[in-house]
């Protein structure tokens, strides 16, 4: 089988590590890689023995396939230029910073004949994969994404930084078309929007809360789905998990019957990869498309603007309330 050539554009603390499987694994070979800092390129580099290119287009003029680990800030841009030159693409989440450019990019992908992959790395956690069948017509899900404050992603909401993962896993569990989006969110550390909370009720009766911070002490990475007859957790952190089901005894009442799993310590981002180069050697459909990035993109924007009402309406209360308190004055 033709080993495709790969690319590695942004290095840093995630990109690094896509050039590391991309030196190991079979089917593909590391030709180099790019970034905005070329000191950072010739590091990661020579740590493989592979070319760090200095212009992303010379790059590009050597390989079949990129990863694409830049700041979000970068990822429409760079992503752009890839497909316009006929390679595959891999983005790392979330595809874009806005849907009208996400849109742009599943466009671009298709006219070109490129396959367009994105990097909702969760769905390859080990737990995630054995418990999905577990996942069948929820009613109510629960996620906790909360981590401690470091400087890399903050130069977007963490709307778009943490809960793009809880968003797209919810998302992928087929629960309708949006049918209402609440949210509150404020900044704490930078000038974004540092911790956020969204419930979101669905068409089809199914209701999702999510919590996304990064301003938190302790590391949490939670899922819980409640369906008829089951509730799922799953902590992506530990891999572990536990089924409770509702039984019939020989009572009248019904019982809970517990049922703990866990999973193995396989690294998802390299799942991830095995994932995106099979596709491309297959032409099959990426597991996270470029439409469903989109689809997690648009329902993190609706997130972020029921936030913006939110702020604007209890700013507006509180202008109202201290203008009628000086009245009174």
């Amino acid at each position: 089988m033709k080993r495709l050539r790969a690319g590695v554009i942004g290095v840093g603390h995630l990109g690094q590590h896509h050039a590391r499987h991309y030196a190991n694994l079979p089917g593909a070979t590391l030709v180099g890689v790019f970034d905005a800092e070329p000191s950072r390129a010739k590091l990661i580099a020579d740590r493989h023995g592979v070319q760090a290119w200095t212009h992303l287009n010379d790059l590009l003029q050597q390989v079949d396939i990129v990863s694409i680990a830049a700041p979000t800030s970068a990822h429409f841009a760079t992503a752009k230029a890839s497909l316009e030159a006929g390679k595959h693409v891999l983005v790392e989440k979330p595809i874009a910073v806005t849907p009208a450019e996400a849109h742009e990019l599943v466009e671009l992908a298709a006219r070109r004949g490129c396959l367009l992959q994105v990097g909702h790395s969760e769905r390859f956690n080990p737990i995630m994969q054995r418990m999905r069948s577990h996942i069948e017509r929820p009613a109510f899900i629960e996620c906790h994404r909360l981590s401690a404050f470091g400087e890399r992603g903050t130069d977007v909401d963490v709307v778009l930084d943490l809960m793009i993962h809880d968003l797209d896993l919810v998302l992928s569990f087929n629960p309708g078309p949006v049918e209402e989006v609440r949210a509150a969110g404020v900044p704490v550390l930078s000038s974004n929007i540092d911790i956020a909370n969204a419930r979101i009720a669905f068409a089809s009766g199914c209701v999702a809360n999510l919590t996304a911070s990064r301003v938190s002490t302790n590391k949490m990475r939670r899922l819980r789905v409640f369906q008829r007859d089951r509730y799922v957790s799953i902590d992506f952190q530990t891999r572990q998990a536990v089924v409770f089901r509702r039984t019939l005894g020989s009572g009248s009442r019904p019982t809970i019957d517990v049922e703990p799993y866990h999973a193995g310590d396989e690294e998802p981002l390299r799942l991830e990869l095995e994932s995106f180069i099979q596709a491309v050697t297959t032409g099959s459909r990426p597991v996270v498309s470029g439409e469903d990035g989109e689809a997690a993109l648009t329902l993190a924007g609706l997130v972020l603007e029921a936030i913006g009402q939110f702020t604007q309406r209890h700013s507006e209360d509180h202008a109202s309330g201290v203008a009628s308190g000086l009245e009174n004055v």
